[in-house]
């Protein structure tokens, strides 16, 4: 299923919260910590993400950083997300499972929000 938020960050922002696989759980609150063997995403890049003792274990399975847009693999679900420059801002896509789309849906809002931009989070990348 496919999900798209819009928000005012700036599209290149957005893209750097996503390479930087340390800032995940920055705008992803379902992720308490993440650990992996890269600091940003590449094809091939392997971790862990984490939820409390629940620990999950993922596989970067596609990344472009020009078209940005990537894709992992995570309890062997394929998960993909772009991200695109619109006027006043960014559009975000998410391609997953169904019951996911709520979880994703706040972690997107949180991702593309102004306040980030406020917080310092500029896509210094």
């Amino acid at each position: 299923m496919r999900l798209t938020v819009r928000g005012p960050r700036p599209a290149a922002a957005v893209w750097a919260d996503y390479r930087q696989i340390a800032r995940w759980p920055s705008w992803a609150p379902h992720m308490t910590s993440v650990d992996a063997d890269a600091e940003r995403i590449a094809v091939g890049v392997t971790g862990r993400v984490h939820r409390g003792p629940v620990r999950l274990r993922f596989t970067i399975t596609a990344a472009d950083e020009d078209a940005m847009t990537w894709s992992w693999r995570v309890l062997g679900i394929r998960m993909v997300h772009a991200v695109r420059a619109v006027p006043g801002g960014c559009v975000t896509t998410f391609d997953g499972p169904a019951p996911y789309l709520p979880v994703a849906w706040f972690a997107l809002r949180r991702l593309v929000s102004r306040r980030r931009e406020e917080a310092g989070h500029r896509g210094d990348g």
